[in-house]
């Protein structure tokens, strides 16, 4: 029987890598004294996601976040593991709507502040059920 090949579908990075592991053509002579020196190249996967199953990607609609720097047609990257907290940029749910907004939690209140003037803040009532949060923003792509 013929050998099978069986492919691993999880992205494991290219941190295991070096450029010493990397395959190249035989060649003759002497390499560069640079190639010592030489870093690998940058993989944004190990940059910007540091729980991988945690973490989406999400384009913005919108112009609720103009002015912390999300515009419309931005991408977004959501980590669900990270806690939510009084300040942070978060993706919301409400009443079946998904909203990103910045998060202001006090003693006894929850307000979803959008940073525009054109839009009014969101007063959460403690005893919602419509209410969830999906995560925080962690990085912010903008868009050519």
């Amino acid at each position: 029987m013929e050998d099978e090949l069986y492919y691993n579908p999880a992205y494991k990075g290219s941190k295991k890598y070096n450029q010493w592991e990397v395959k190249t053509a035989d060649a003759t002579g002497f390499g560069a004294a640079a190639d010592d020196y030489m870093e690998r190249g940058i993989d944004l996967n190990e940059q910007l996601i540091h729980n991988k199953p945690a973490t989406y990607f999400m384009r913005v609609r919108g112009n609720a976040m103009v002015d912390a720097g999300i515009h419309d047609g931005d991408i977004v990257i959501v980590d669900r593991s990270v806690k939510a907290v009084s300040g942070k940029v978060i993706i919301a749910v409400l009443n079946g709507e998904m909203l990103i907004r910045r998060m202001e939690k006090t003693f006894n209140k929850l307000r979803l502040i959008p940073e525009t003037p054109k839009l009014a803040t969101i007063e959460i009532d403690p005893s919602c059920d419509s209410f969830e949060v999906w995560g925080v923003v962690t990085w912010v792509i903008h868009a050519p």
